[in-house]
């Protein structure tokens, strides 16, 4: 069973938004510093590209 395009771009969403989440989860609750507003703002720009990745999904 082969990966077409739109199965690849379904699990590059996934793994983007769960390190998306997980990177606003640790600046949230692990970093308390300047450092986990950085974390946050990674997090929130991983969650932007798995949007696009997501909007990309029939089109590609």
């Amino acid at each position: 069973m082969g990966m077409n395009k739109n199965t690849v771009l379904a699990y590059a969403t996934w793994i983007m938004i769960i390190v998306g989440f997980s990177l606003i989860g640790l600046g949230a609750f692990r970093y308390y510093e300047v450092a986990g507003y950085g974390f946050a703002a990674v997090g929130v720009g991983f969650l932007a590209v798995a949007w696009v990745f997501n909007a990309l999904k029939g089109r590609v």
